[in-house]
């Protein structure tokens, strides 16, 4: 099994994703939805090589989508999954991402 850690600018962006949520939902909303998000990325501890390569962007880039509104970006190593970003609605991750 992987482990499974978050890179600054994920978190940045986790941040950024509950405060544009709670301002235009709830706070209870934006909990329930970043925490669901952070759920799923840990979840690829077991399958961490899901989602799509993307290794046009960077070597070992693979991306999912979750709840067809966000991508995360992440690479894989031998015993770690790292998160990379948390792109809501369309954000440019390609360039993010390099």
């Amino acid at each position: 099994m992987h482990r499974v850690v978050f890179a600054p600018e994920a978190n940045q962006q986790l941040v950024e994703l509950y405060r544009y949520v709670a301002l235009r939902r709830s706070a209870a909303v934006a909990t329930s939805f970043t925490n669901a998000i952070v759920d799923y990325c840990e979840r690829l501890s077991r399958f961490p090589r899901r989602g799509t390569k993307r290794d046009d962007i960077r070597p070992g880039l693979r991306t999912v989508g979750f709840r067809r509104r966000v991508t995360i970006a992440f690479t894989v190593d031998d015993t770690t999954v790292t998160i990379l970003g948390v792109f809501y609605g369309g954000r440019d991750f390609e360039n993010s991402a390099r």
